[in-house]
């Protein structure tokens, strides 16, 4: 960390950095909030997930795969025909908005996570 000058205007002290200073700063409390969120138990993703989900033609498959969940268990756990539910994985269907939480939920993810 550089100098830090402490300044007096009106009365009132402040602290003068350098923006490189200040942007550590930041960084380091943005870091503990993060910590702490996974502490609480928040999931995080390896970055060979996320790298795959940018480049996957079918996120809900990747995520299954993720999970470990053959394509039955996933249909079955979401109350639709493994059929259907190869369907979407494939593209040839987009599936109703019902539908899509209910793979969701089977997947432990967001609908915002299987929506592009």
């Amino acid at each position: 960390m550089g100098e830090i000058q402490k300044i007096t205007i009106e009365g009132k002290t402040y602290v003068l950095l350098s923006e490189e200073d200040y942007e550590d700063l930041i960084d380091g409390l943005n870091a503990k909030a993060v910590m702490a969120r996974i502490e609480a138990g928040e999931e995080t993703w390896p970055s060979e997930l996320v790298e795959e989900l940018m480049e996957t033609d079918s996120r809900i498959r990747t995520y299954r795969k993720y999970r470990g969940i053959t394509m039955i268990e996933l249909a079955t756990a979401a109350g639709i025909s493994q059929p259907h539910l190869s369907d979407i994985e494939n593209g040839k269907k987009a599936g109703s908005v019902d539908v899509l939480k209910r793979i969701a939920n089977a997947l432990r993810v967001d609908l915002d996570d299987l929506v592009v």
